[in-house]
C-alpha cells in the first residue's frame, strides 16, 4: 500500500513539473514573439548588397568595430568596447519582391538585450543612413 502511494505521489508530482515547464516554455515564446518585433524593421529597398553595406556604416558610426560580414548569409557582426562588451549582429534578408528584412540582435557581455531603447536607437540611425543612401548624399 506505501509502495504504491509512494509511486502515485511521484507520478503526479512529476506530471506537475511537466505543466510548470511547459508553462514557462509559452511564457518565453510570448516574449520571444515581443523581442523579435523589437529587433526587426522592413526597408523598402530591393538591393541586399547596398543595405549591408548600410548596416556596416551605420555600426561603424555608432563606435562599433566590424567582426566579420557574409554577404552571401546576409549578416554582420560587429562589437563595441567602451568599458563594457556590447555585441550585434544584424541579418538582411528579402522580403517580398520590394523590401528587405533587418533584424538586430544584440548582446551585453554574455546576456542578450532586450530593451527597446538600444534597438530604437540603432534603427533610427540605421534608418537616416538608408534615407541618404538612397538619395545619394554623402
Amino acid at each position: 500500500m506505501r509502495i504504491t502511494l509512494l509511486i502515485l505521489i511521484l507520478f503526479l508530482s512529476s506530471f506537475m513539473g511537466c505543466a510548470s515547464t511547459q508553462e514557462r516554455l509559452l511564457d518565453s515564446d510570448t516574449s520571444q514573439v515581443q523581442i523579435r518585433s523589437i529587433e526587426t524593421r522592413a526597408f523598402d529597398i530591393t538591393d541586399k548588397e547596398k543595405t549591408l553595406r548600410t548596416v556596416i556604416a551605420t555600426l561603424q558610426d555608432l563606435g562599433f568595430v566590424i567582426d566579420k560580414a557574409d554577404e552571401t548569409l546576409g549578416t554582420v557582426s560587429a562589437t563595441k568596447l567602451n568599458n563594457y562588451s556590447l555585441r550585434m549582429t544584424v541579418t538582411v534578408r528579402p522580403r517580398g519582391e520590394t523590401q528587405m528584412l533587418v533584424r538586430a540582435n544584440a548582446q551585453y557581455n554574455t546576456k542578450p538585450v532586450t530593451d527597446p531603447q538600444t534597438y530604437q536607437s540603432f534603427f533610427a540611425s540605421l534608418e537616416k543612413a538608408m534615407f541618404l543612401t538612397a538619395n545619394q548624399v554623402d
